[in-house]
């Protein structure tokens, strides 16, 4: 059968697993619609729209659409959600792309910031900027977990219309990922990496980049205590 052949990636099969039963989904920047085919041919939602801004995914979207026999999907061309209209849908699913990105889709859609709908995103990079866009526009983070794909930690969010108010650490580490598995690894990486660009702008003789490394400190101070946080949580 169709629906045994299609095996999601983990980071697509958790938001998969996160989308209601009997949902109307639209998938932001669908690419090859493998999760709202899988949706679709499992009879997890009873509608799917598949966007893409490019005419290039989309036609492989509708590729895929066809080879798995999937039924109640359409194939929409459109940037970010300018031609998804507000009673279409009830979750939206923006995967695959930067924080900065998924933010300035949401900013363009401001009818997203209802309590009607539920927003599954999983930003590829820059999540500690859209963690920070969400606490500040009236949406919450319901949930956060992380996936493992390919050797890289991915979080994902379950987000709606709330108020939320984050710390630095949370910002950078996670709003919601005190008791994951994942916590530790993903908090090492992020010290590691802002430790990097401090010692880069250390170098710099440019005021400028002194003062950045100031603030990214900063930011490793806060996600030390984070996982001081995660080790008392979690026994370790």
């Amino acid at each position: 059968m169709a629906k045994r052949e299609l095996e999601l990636s983990p980071r697509l099969q958790l938001l998969a697993d996160w989308v209601p039963r009997g949902a109307r989904l639209v998938d932001v920047g669908t690419d090859h619609a493998y999760l709202p085919v899988w949706l679709a041919v499992n009879g997890r939602v009873s509608f799917a729209i598949a966007s893409d801004l490019r005419k290039g995914p989309l036609e492989r979207a509708r590729e895929t659409g066809a080879r798995y026999g999937a039924e109640h999907v359409e194939y929409r061309l459109c940037n970010g959600l300018a031609a998804i209209r507000p009673e279409e849908v009830d979750t939206i699913s923006i995967a695959g792309m930067g924080g900065e990105t998924i933010a300035a889709i949401l900013e363009a859609a401001p009818w997203t910031k209802d309590a009607r709908y539920k927003l599954l995103l999983s930003p590829h990079t820059k999540s500690e900027v859209l963690r920070e866009w969400l606490a500040n526009n009236g949406y919450a983070i319901c949930r956060e977990a992380l996936v493992d794909d390919r050797n890289t930690l991915y979080p994902v969010m379950e987000v709606e219309k709330g108020e939320m108010t984050l710390s630095l650490g949370q910002i950078w580490g996670g709003a919601k990922l005190l008791r994951d598995p994942a916590g530790d690894r993903y908090l090492i990486q992020r010290i590691v990496r802002l430790q990097g660009a401090v010692a880069g702008a250390n170098r710099s003789n440019v005021a400028a980049d002194r003062e950045k490394a100031d603030q990214t400190r900063e930011v490793i101070t806060a996600l030390l205590e984070m996982r001081e946080e995660w080790r008392h949580a979690n026994g370790t």
